[in-house]
């Protein structure tokens, strides 16, 4: 009774202490393509994955979420009323009828997970913006196809980052900072209460000082800078001591980067 007593204490000290890795990704800045490369195809389409895949993006970010009978999609917004041919909210519609509906300005329907994963094994890493969906459920689709290795998922609530952490402690999360850590020391603060391996957030939120103490404490700042004119402030990124960024242009984010040496 004590042995078995013993190798459960240490299974679950195991687990407390999954070492979570981040991807390999081959080049020194990373590029994650902001709901796939949506500036060439429209935004979560399977046409938008191979594009950042084209053009060597080292993540392409999806939105999750889960239709009204509990299959995964990918889409961003609740509803796909602005991004698609159909009228609703993703939850209350069955896969059924979510694969009538066409992506606007495209003969795409609106990808499964499922589908994403197998378009894009072996080929980009997925940075996972955990809309709506079920931990367990997502994490049995990622073994499925292998991507254990290949994936960062991004919490939107606390409850989120509890999930993940109890039922797959070994998938490296992302998480922003809240809106009053502005120093470098609440950085740190706020690391203790919710460890993670990668920080977003815009990237106007940081300071060279609040990189640099993530960097020390071993966590990655992949901040947003997606917007129109973005290209503008890719200069006062490098600044900042960004080694990663999330980008609507992703070709040419990843040429000026060439251009500058650091990629």
């Amino acid at each position: 009774m004590r042995r078995l007593f013993v190798i459960v204490f240490l299974t679950q000290v195991l687990v407390a202490f999954a070492v979570q890795q981040l991807p390999f990704s081959r080049h020194a800045f990373v590029v994650i393509a902001h709901r796939a490369d949506h500036v060439s195809a429209p935004e979560n389409s399977l046409a938008a994955v191979d594009s950042a895949i084209l053009h060597e993006a080292d993540y392409v970010e999806l939105d999750l979420r889960t239709s009204a009978d509990s299959v995964l999609v990918i889409m961003h917004d609740g509803s796909i009323d602005r991004t698609s041919s159909g009228t609703g909210k993703v939850s209350a519609i069955s896969s059924e009828d979510l694969d009538t509906c066409h992506l606007k300005n495209s003969l795409e329907t609106i990808p499964h997970f499922e589908s994403c994963l197998q378009h894009c094994q072996g080929k980009i890493n997925i940075y996972l913006d955990f809309k709506n969906a079920d931990v367990r459920q997502t994490f049995t689709m990622l073994k499925k196809y292998h991507f254990e290795n290949s994936v960062l998922v991004y919490i939107n609530a606390a409850q989120q980052y509890t999930e993940w952490r109890k039922w797959a402690p070994e998938i490296p999360l992302i998480v922003s900072l809240r809106n009053d850590v502005k120093t470098a020391d609440q950085l740190s603060d706020f690391l203790k209460k919710y460890p993670a391996e990668v920080l977003d957030g815009n990237f106007t939120e940081y300071t060279r000082e609040m990189v640099d103490r993530a960097k020390a404490l071993g966590v990655r700042v992949w901040p947003d800078i997606q917007s129109e004119k973005e290209m503008n402030n890719w200069p006062k990124a490098l600044d900042t001591g960004f080694d990663g960024l999330q980008t609507d242009h992703p070709q040419r984010l990843i040429q000026w980067l060439q251009y500058k040496g650091v990629r």
